[in-house]
Parts: C-alpha cells; structure tokens; sequence
C-alpha cells in the first residue's frame, strides 16, 4: 500500500476512534436511510438461515446435504439429472422389503405384501428425488444468488459509504487547515456512495417479489411432492387392505397327517407309542440283540446301524410343507430329535426334516 493509502486509512481509523472514545458528533444519515439499512440487514439473516434450515428439512443427513448443496441443477434443466445422487432413505426401505419379500416367494402372503410395500417405496424415494431437485433448482439457488450477489454487493457499498463518512468527517474538522476543494470532493463521495447505497437497497427491497415467487415455489414443489406420496401410499394401502380381506376369507389350511389304515397286529404294544404296525415280525431293539435265531429282515433300502435311534416307514410319506422329510414305505430313518407327541426329525439319504410318527414304527428309540 503507498503512504498515501496508509494516511488514509489512519485518517480513518482516527476519525472512527474520536467518534467513539471522544464523543465527536459524526456526519449523521437520516432516518430513511437507516431503516433501509435495517430491513436488508434482516434480510440478509432471513435469506441465510432459511437457505440452512431448508437443505437439512430436504436431508437430514450431512453427507446427502453436502452433495444436495453441490447438486448443479443446470443439469437437470438440461435434462441429464435423474437423481441426485445420493440414496433416499425411503429407497434404502423399499430395496430391503423387496429382497426379503422374494425371500419368502409367492405363496407367502407376507412375502407378496412385502414387495408390495418395496415397490411402493421405491416410488417415494423417486419422487423425493425430485422435490429435492425442484427444491435446489427453483428455490435454494436463486436465494443463494442473491446472497452471493445482491447482498453481498450491498454489504460493499455500505462498507465504501461508511469509508466515505469517516474521511469527510475527519477533512470537515480539518476545514481551514486543508484546501476547500479537497473537503468538497469528500463530500461528493460521499453523497455519492450514498446514494448507491440507497439505490442498492431499495431495488432490494421493492423487488422482493422475487423472493415471494422462490417461496412460492418452494411450497408448489412441496405440493407436489406430497400429492404424489398420498397416491402411491393409498395404492398401497388398498393393496393390503384387499390381501387381509383375501386372507381372512380363505379358509385355514390345517395340517392333517394321512388317515392310517386299519390293520391287526396282535396285542403286544409297540415302541412307537402304540400306533398299530403292518403285519411282520416284531423288530426292537432288544430282540435284535436277544435273539440270534430270529434275524431282522434286511429291507433292500441301506438300514442304520441299530445302535442309534431309527425307525422303518409303515408308508409313503409326501411333503406338503418347507422342513418335511419324505420318504417310501420300508425306508429305514435315522432319529435326531422328537419335535412332540405326534411328530420326529430324522435324516433320510443325507436330507434332514419333519415327519410324522403315524406314519413309522419306531425301531431303536430316542434317548430319554
């Protein structure tokens, strides 16, 4: 800076302390111009604050605010936005109600209500998509310009003005000891500066029907959003209520084992809990081991050894349900568990699952 600059700033800097420490009466802007001053000043809080709040109301989130704050909407405008790029926590939902809902596959009616419910999610998330674009496009932006621009520009001619004051005041104490020509050039810039200033801040505040229009946007693309998440979720909710009422109509599907036939086999109880077995020679466990006279006939199908918990099919059992172990009449099982009084868990052939005791005669019992 030249001597010059730096004489001018100290004239300044003294002309601003006498005022405030030494009590000098300054030159004093009327009551219009403060008031101006006054409501941009606000203005400017207003428009700040409002821009902040507004981006974490879109996104709650810092790291989608940060990209929702970097989001050129020029794009979009040209087209070439779809998104903006970041997940929508609807979305996130909807991809995780859909990846278990064909987990549980179509004859589940909670697995079909659960794609239902992800699709529809995934609908919100495009549509919150697109509020958050219209949002940063017709709103956000336009406020940000005009802190950028119109705000800041006034905050430097007021700055220039305030500059101005001072070096007027302090050449106007001086009257007498400087050239009369060089206190009327302080005084024209600052009239000058003065009225930019004032002209500045009254376009300013006559034009805020700008800002109205950008609020009124931001309510439109509200608006919109919510008309569109009220369809999507009443589809969904006509949905469920129409898979409960299907639901509750159909009659209940209750498990009943195959009746069992009727067939004499003498009087001894049987280890499977006295369920009458097919006409054969009696097999347990204890005669296997007794009687050597009196062999167990080696079905065809490969018998588990008698010294863990197995048992022979009476019948064909087929599966109706996920976890059923089926089998053939003759099958030899082998135990693992004992589910209740009517139903075992056993291992057929290297498969592992439910069965029910009906349906077998009980070779070497679990133990107690």
């Amino acid at each position: 800076m030249s001597v010059a600059g730096l004489k001018k700033q100290f004239y300044k800097a003294s002309q601003l302390v006498s005022e405030k420490v030494g009590g000098a009466e300054g030159t004093k802007l009327d009551d219009d111009f403060k008031e101006m001053e006054k409501k941009v000043d606000v203005t400017s809080k207003a428009v700040a604050e409002v821009l902040v709040r507004t981006i974490e109301y879109l996104q709650p989130n810092p790291a989608s605010r940060a990209k929702l704050t970097m989001l050129n909407t020029v794009s979009k405008i040209r087209g070439q936005v779809k998104n903006p790029g970041y997940p929508q926590s609807e979305g996130l939902l909807g991809e995780c109600m859909v990846r278990h809902g064909k987990e549980l596959g179509g004859e589940s009616n909670f697995g079909d209500a659960l794609l239902d419910a992800g699709e529809s999610m995934k609908r919100l998330a495009e549509v919150k998509d697109s509020l958050d674009i219209e949002v940063k496009q017709n709103f956000i932006d336009p406020l940000q310009n005009l802190c950028d621009k119109d705000l800041k520009e006034i905050q430097h001619h007021l700055k220039k003005l305030e500059g101005r004051r001072l070096d007027f005041d302090y050449k106007k104490k001086r009257q007498g000891k400087i050239p009369d020509e060089e206190l009327r050039q302080a005084l024209e810039k600052f009239e000058e500066s003065k009225e930019v200033a004032e002209t500045s801040m009254h376009n300013l505040l006559e034009t805020d029907i700008e800002q109205v229009s950008q609020l009124s946007a931001l309510v439109e693309a509200q608006l919109d959003y919510h008309r569109q998440a009220v369809q999507i979720l009443e589809e969904l909710a006509d949905k469920l209520k129409r898979r409960v009422r299907e639901a509750s109509s159909r009659p209940r599907r209750e498990f009943k084992p195959r009746p069992r036939e009727p067939l004499e086999l003498g009087e001894l109880e049987q280890p499977n809990g006295g369920f009458p077995c097919a006409p054969a020679p009696k097999i347990t466990a204890s005669s296997s081991f007794r009687s050597a006279d009196k062999p167990i006939r080696t079905p065809s199908k490969s018998m588990p050894p008698l010294d863990q918990p197995s048992c022979k099919a009476l019948y064909d059992f087929e599966p109706e349900n996920d976890g059923e172990l089926g089998f053939r009449e003759g099958d030899l099982i082998t135990l693992t568990n004992q589910i209740d009084e009517n139903w075992y868990e056993g291992m057929l052939h290297g498969q592992s699952g439910f069965f029910p005791l009906s349906y077998v005669q009980v070779l070497v019992p679990l133990p107690q």
